[in-house]
């Protein structure tokens, strides 16, 4: 629900910004220009929200005392007695708006006790007709004494808004929360709070760090639904409780054909969303904090960028940061399956001191992986290629991504690997475009690159390969595989030059020879689909022509 509307010249759209994240973090519904649907008059949805609202922050600026649109918004706060001014440059509010007060936040860092935001904070409060946490502090009680935060990113998603303006559909705002939740429930690597305990805060007016501090959370996912003509919007956030900011966040449409289904997408979309946005953040967290006696979870987070790099030094770092974290809990999960994953690129790239130990001792964690967290989904995803290309097991890989699939079904990670693995193109190509739906810019972009080129090579289709590798090998510039794909799909194309060039930038990434890297990246692949490799890459060395496909 829209508490607080916020009008303001684009001059100033930073301090807006910081305006509304602060009101947010009191606990109100803030609303700003910014959330204009594509699909909508801005003038409807503007004069929609500005009568919903119970309270129209106006920021004054020399470009906002010009501005039709701010004095117009102004106008309809003023008649209606909702209006509450500010200006960041104590610009003198223009007749007839200068007859009433406009706080003076000049300076203003974000500091809750500055007079001038209390002067605001209070204003809203008695509009809004309930009070933030800066205006007026609960009485502590037992209810409220802090509970320690997880081990793991922690979350609970609040109770969704009904923006529908009919009270029965409150059903579905509960019901969408609820199927999140369970999505969320899935995913191990992820500390959910019961919906049980969150819908006990529907209908109150409680701010984020409160319901940090109640729950024992670090974020707190809140959204709203809106039901009209047939469709559906959701739109959610993602606030990190502690450092009081939002994180993400995020809009959903659909039809309302069938509503269980869309719960279930919605759900699934969201939670596979959230997983990668929660881990980013504690990986800034963690860096932020001492380099020493530092446990086994910040040890691992640590490690998480320096994996995802792909890049020599990077993952020889990772290597050891996740062997210090295994020395501290060799039970836990994923710092087994990423120190499993990490010596397996490391032996993929011809990156190792010591090639058949690490191969083994990569072998050996993703099994203790598995023994020890057989459950999660995102330790199944890590290890899906070691048991494939190390032990050459496919059906016990297939098992894998399967079971990875069920468990986390919304999980982008898994479904790039899942196809990744598979070797009919057409399968392969539906699970990594599954993956690019579910996180079409974020951390999953190399597996998934690498999956589409590698199921259009293994269809012959060389020329659709090319494009998905090029933008690979701007992504993982210090990444052999790309580049060695890159070759032989040029060279099956008879582009001489450009795989000649990609072989040398291949060369000089690893100490390997085509011919070994050929093996390591085609085990257990049928021979039909190794010759494609072969051929490929014995023509971008010589440039004469071999029996084999082709698209030239």
């Amino acid at each position: 629900m829209t508490d607080i509307f916020i009008s303001y010249a684009r001059a100033t759209e930073s301090e807006a910004r910081k305006i509304a994240e602060a009101l947010r973090t009191l606990g109100y519904g803030v609303w700003r220009d910014d959330e204009l649907p594509p699909h909508r008059a801005y003038a409807e949805v503007i004069e929609e929200r500005l009568k919903a609202a119970k309270a129209v922050v106006v920021i004054w600026s020399a470009d906002a005392v010009k501005s039709q649109w701010v004095q117009s918004e102004a106008d309809r706060g003023r008649d209606d007695n909702k209006l509450v001014q500010l200006s960041f440059d104590a610009t003198r509010p223009p007749m007839p708006f200068d007859r009433t007060q406009c706080a003076d936040l000049s300076g203003w860092t974000g500091d809750p006790d500055a007079p001038g935001w209390r002067k605001v904070v209070a204003s809203i409060a008695e509009l809004v007709g309930r009070v933030g946490v800066a205006a007026a502090p609960a009485s502590p009680s037992v209810a409220q004494t802090p509970l320690p935060l997880p081990s793991k990113p922690s979350i609970v998603v609040m109770p969704f808004a009904n923006l529908s303006g009919d009270a029965e559909q409150d059903y579905f705002a509960d019901g969408m929360m609820v199927e999140i939740t369970n999505a969320l429930s899935r995913i191990k690597s992820i500390f959910v709070i019961a919906s049980g305990s969150a819908l006990t805060f529907k209908g109150r007016a409680a701010d984020p760090q409160s319901v940090s501090r109640q729950l024992g959370v670090r974020f707190l996912l809140e959204g709203s639904v809106r039901k009209a003509g047939g469709r559906v919007r959701i739109a959610v956030q993602l606030i990190d409780a502690i450092d009081a900011v939002q994180v993400w966040a995020s809009r959903f449409e659909d039809s309302l054909d069938d509503v269980f289904d869309l719960q279930d997408r919605v759900a699934l979309e969201v939670a596979g969303k959230i997983e990668p946005t929660v881990r980013q953040a504690e990986i800034r967290r963690a860096s932020k904090g001492p380099t020493e006696n530092i446990g086994c979870y910040d040890l691992y987070l640590r490690a998480l960028p320096a994996l995802s790099s792909a890049a020599r030094a990077e993952l020889l770092q990772a290597r050891d940061l996740l062997d210090r974290a295994i020395a501290l809990d060799p039970d836990y999960g994923v710092a087994l399956s990423s120190a499993a994953l990490c010596r397996f690129l490391i032996v993929n790239f011809g990156w190792s001191g010591d090639e058949p130990g690490d191969r083994r001792r990569s072998v050996e964690l993703a099994h203790a992986a598995i023994r020890a967290a057989g459950d999660d989904g995102e330790v199944l995803t890590q290890v899906i290629g070691i048991v494939a290309f190390l032990e050459g097991d496919f059906d016990a890989a297939l098992r894998l991504a399967d079971k990875a699939l069920e468990l986390n079904p919304g999980s982008p990670e898994a479904w790039a690997a899942s196809g990744v693995l598979r070797l009919d193109p057409e399968i392969a190509l539906q699970h990594l475009e599954r993956s690019m739906r579910l996180d079409p810019i974020g951390p999953s972009r190399i597996a998934q690159l690498l999956g589409m080129a590698r199921a259009h090579f293994l269809a012959e289709r060389f020329s659709e390969a090319v494009p998905y590798l090029r933008e690979l090998t701007r992504q993982a510039e210090s990444n052999p595989g790309a580049f060695f794909m890159l070759a032989a799909a040029c060279g099956q194309l008879r582009e001489m030059d450009a795989a000649r060039e990609a072989l040398d930038r291949f060369k000089s990434l690893t100490p390997l020879t085509p011919a070994e890297f050929t093996q390591l990246w085609t085990l257990g692949i049928p021979p039909k689909f190794v010759k494609l490799y072969l051929d490929g890459i014995a023509l971008a060395e010589s440039g004469r022509p071999v029996d084999g496909p082709s698209e030239a």
